[in-house]
């Protein structure tokens, strides 16, 4: 399996190759220079593994929720490639890849929270599978942190700058549900997004170039909550 994946929702830029079991990952944080870094991110792994992309069995990209300019990146960019090389692309959530730092620390479930400004985060539960990797265990959405669905069972831990930026309300009104410390700084990479994408391509979820679409959660980027327009 030969895979090449970026993930640039979020201040971090990265790109990742999976070779088989193996992964090579290039990962940054500098707000507002993805633009500038992906590219010479995934040319600069190809090269150091003697790769070009056509010899790529997919593409994967983190097709959001997350800042909206770095996830049109990631989608322009893969979106672009895959057409030059005629390669299939996996999408992958970036909160479940967010959520994949977890699970590798240990946990069984996780709720993975990202700062969607605004008063609100980007939320998802997310529990591994029999091979530890992210599963959805609900749905993915926008809200303020005080509407963060609350879980039916215990044991949770919580991953992502959204349990930073909104970490009092979070915590208390998670504090029955979570196993520990919020892991508060991580930040999504390619690495994960590598690794799920690896596992559902071998369940035929790789789309076409041309199918190849963005996640925002959010539609309405210049409106505050609550404000209505006619």
């Amino acid at each position: 399996m030969k895979l090449l994946a970026i993930e640039t929702a979020t201040e971090a830029c990265s790109a990742a190759l999976l070779l088989d079991r193996d992964v090579w990952v290039r990962f940054e944080v500098e707000p507002r220079a993805h633009a500038r870094l992906i590219l010479p991110m995934m040319e600069g792994l190809l090269a150091e593994a003697g790769l070009s992309l056509g010899q790529l069995d997919a593409l994967a990209f983190g097709r959001g929720p997350g800042a909206f300019t770095g996830v049109r990146i990631a989608t322009g960019v893969i979106q672009g490639a895959a057409f030059a090389a005629d390669l299939p692309v996996v999408p992958v959530s970036t909160l479940a890849a967010l959520a994949q730092q977890g699970l590798d620390e240990g946990a069984n479930q996780v709720l993975a929270a990202l700062d969607a400004r605004m008063g609100e985060v980007y939320w998802g539960a997310f529990r591994g599978d029999e091979d530890g990797l992210a599963i959805p265990a609900g749905e993915e959405q926008v809200c303020a942190p005080s509407d963060a669905p609350l879980p039916e069972w215990q044991g949770w831990l919580g991953v992502g700058h959204g349990w930073s930026a909104h970490g009092d309300v979070l915590t208390t009104r998670f504090r029955d549900c979570l196993s520990g410390a919020p892991l508060a700084d991580c930040l999504p990479s390619a690495a994960e997004v590598a690794r799920l994408a690896a596992r559902d391509f071998t369940q035929g979820m790789a789309v076409p170039a041309e199918a190849v679409l963005p996640v925002y959660l959010r539609n309405r980027v210049a409106e505050k909550p609550g404000r209505r327009t006619l």
